[in-house]
């Protein structure tokens, strides 16, 4: 209680009702593979390399490179892949999707000049001086061999004379410019002449000097011209995209510097391409390394080099390698990174079932369903290998036991949408695997009906055709061991027609009830962390109680528990009956909860017989 040590009139606020738990999203998703661009951890690359959370396919083009394809291998030019990924992230996005994150998986090659170069971080040094500044791309790939071009861009005469000096308001401390004779000076962006350069510094009295490259001063006499010299750096990564950053100052004394707007860890455009990389002090005049640096980026433009897409990412690449908590610079990659990212309740891996040797897609699947069984409130779709025969399919599907997994059979075909269309050709078309058209499936249904709702009998769009056609017999053999057909209804267009998980315990055996049961404990997770260090007594017991009931008749009222009555749909005990002396005097609190989850109506079956006028049923 509080302590009330003089005589007056007190206030407290308290509680009368039970706190409240928030239920967790269940559509987000993580994707973890092979892309052209993006963040991913390297030695001496950005801190911020975290996976990306994306909310629409825009951005995945713009982070992480769009749809065309890898150039894999040891050597240049590599051999051709298709970005599954990418793909996989559109067809999430078309077909519902709303929230995924994408964990960049990149591996190195093994020989190279330096880490730089087998990491495929591409790069430009343009000399300044005897020293040099470096364009270099802030990730590693292919994608990063961009066109960059600085142009000057000058302002209008600054110098005016008051009582026969010379004045120029607007050249701040670090600004570089230009002078001139009146008449003469140049405009727009023609080349840089170092002579007619200089670099404003402004000391504590205000008293302005104007430096030349030699470090002396150089004032602009009555009838000069002074111009503000500020860059404009276009980058040119392809026909379709073009980033321009203009109004740059040369000078890092500046808010608005070139170094701070493209810098390595924190550039004011986070999908920056490139970064600069230059240490002024070590300019032979360090006071005149800004005019030095705007002349030498205004001569050389050119397109960055030593991008290339790595190699080929194994199964344990996939997977990653966790966070070194020793060094602060060693970031978790693969599905590790992903592993870091609590709101993620849907996973896959779109590369897992793309290997031509099927011990490797078994070895990326178990790779995927075991980081799902580790962190508990999240559910791995699993991809089979492309070209999946009957057998074949049975074979994969029973090298697995999860109740944390579901695998979707067969892959899928559509148009290709990098390729141009040719009058007379058909057009072309890719295979792709089923991972990021049925997590989009899960998005759409947890976000129009809810996560008890079965993602099954849902539209599939965005395809041609399935790689396989599934027919009834099929799906008699495929649906009792677990395997999630994809088939096509007359009619009724392209459907997911299968919710069970890869689980052998009929506990277990449907998505929606997996999930669902994921949604309450991580939801009861999240919203009791309150209770802990509380008091261990029955006014604790029974708040819990009630947090609980609350939550789970909300549910009931939805439809996600089976009964008539609340009390036939769930129970909450928490008392003396669920926790011993023990219990209590070793800190426990322990609540039982059980709840009746609503199943999917697999089989719907009408039993039909004749009925006559005076019959009895």
């Amino acid at each position: 209680m509080p302590e009330y040590l003089a005589p007056g009139v007190f206030v407290e606020e308290v509680s009368f009702r039970s706190k409240s738990i928030e239920g967790v999203p269940t559509s987000t998703t993580g994707f973890a593979g092979m892309v052209r661009y993006g963040p991913v951890w390297y030695p001496g690359g950005p801190t911020s390399c975290a996976p990306r959370l994306l909310t629409s396919f825009v951005e995945v083009e713009r982070v992480y490179g769009g749809l065309d394809p890898l150039a894999v291998g040891p050597a240049d030019p590599g051999e051709e892949r298709l970005s599954y990924l990418a793909h996989a992230a559109r067809a999430f996005f078309d077909n519902g999707g709303k929230r995924l994150y994408v964990s960049r998986v990149f591996v190195p090659r093994t020989t190279g000049a330096d880490d730089l170069a087998k990491w495929g971080v591409a790069r430009r040094a343009i000399a300044v001086g005897g020293t040099n500044a470096t364009w270099t791309a802030r990730w590693p790939g292919y994608f990063g061999n961009v066109h960059v071009e600085t142009v000057v861009m000058r302002s209008k005469n600054l110098a005016f004379v008051d009582g026969g000096v010379v004045q120029t308001p607007r050249a701040k401390h670090g600004a570089v410019v230009e002078i001139y004779p009146v008449g003469s000076a140049p405009i727009g962006n023609a080349p840089l002449a170092l002579a007619n350069l200089r670099v404003v510094q402004i000391d504590s009295g205000g008293v302005k000097t104007f430096f030349k490259q030699d470090g002396t001063a150089g004032n602009p006499a009555v009838g000069d011209s002074v111009q503000l010299i500020e860059l404009s750096v276009r980058v040119t990564v392809n026909d379709e995209r073009v980033d321009e950053y203009a109004e740059l100052a040369p000078s890092g004394e500046q808010t608005r510097s070139i170094g701070r707007i493209l810098e390595k860890d924190d550039p004011a455009d986070e999908d920056a391409v490139v970064y600069l990389a230059w240490d002024a002090d070590s300019f032979a005049v360090p006071v005149f390394a800004p005019a030095a640096l705007s002349a030498a980026l205004q001569a050389n433009p050119g397109r960055l080099t030593g991008g290339h897409d790595g190699l080929l990412a194994q199964p344990d690449d996939l997977k990653g390698e966790e966070a070194d908590p020793d060094v602060a610079t060693k970031k978790a990659t693969g599905l590790e990174a992903l592993g870091e990212i609590d709101d993620i309740a849907i996973v896959a891996l779109p590369d897992s079932g793309t290997y031509g040797d099927p011990t490797l897609s078994r070895q990326a699947s178990d790779r995927l369903i075991s980081h799902a069984e580790r962190l508990r409130y999240r559910i791995a779709v699993v991809d089979a290998p492309q070209g999946s025969s009957m057998n074949e399919i049975r074979d994969f599907r029973g090298q697995f036991d999860s109740k944390y997994a579901a695998v979707y059979h067969p892959w899928i075909e559509i148009l290709d949408p990098t390729a141009r269309a040719a009058q007379g050709a058909p057009p072309a078309r890719l295979m792709l695997p089923p991972s990021g058209f049925v997590t989009g499936i899960y998005a759409r249904t947890d976000i129009t009906r809810g996560v008890h709702k079965a993602p099954a009998n849902e539209v599939v769009v965005g395809l041609t055709r399935f790689e396989a056609n599934i027919n009834t017999p099929r799906q008699e053999v495929l649906n009792p061991a677990g395997i999630n057909a994809l088939r096509f209804f007359e009619g009724r267009g392209y459907r997911v027609w299968g919710a069970r998980t890869m689980s052998s315990d009929p506990e277990w055996k449907y998505v929606n009830v997996r999930r669902l049961f994921i949604y309450i404990e991580h939801s009861l997770d999240n919203g009791t962390q309150w209770a802990v260090f509380e008091p261990n007594n029955r006014r604790l017991w029974d708040n819990v109680r009630r947090t609980v009931e609350d939550f789970l008749l909300v549910l009931w009222k939805d439809g996600a528990l089976l009964g008539d009555k609340p009390e036939e749909a769930y129970f909450v005990r928490c008392d003396r009956t669920t926790m011993t002396q023990n219990d209590l005097d070793n800190g426990r609190l322990i609540c039982l909860v059980g709840v009746a989850p609503v199943k999917p109506a697999e089989f719907v079956i009408f039993r039909i017989g004749q009925w006559t006028a005076d019959a009895k049923v």
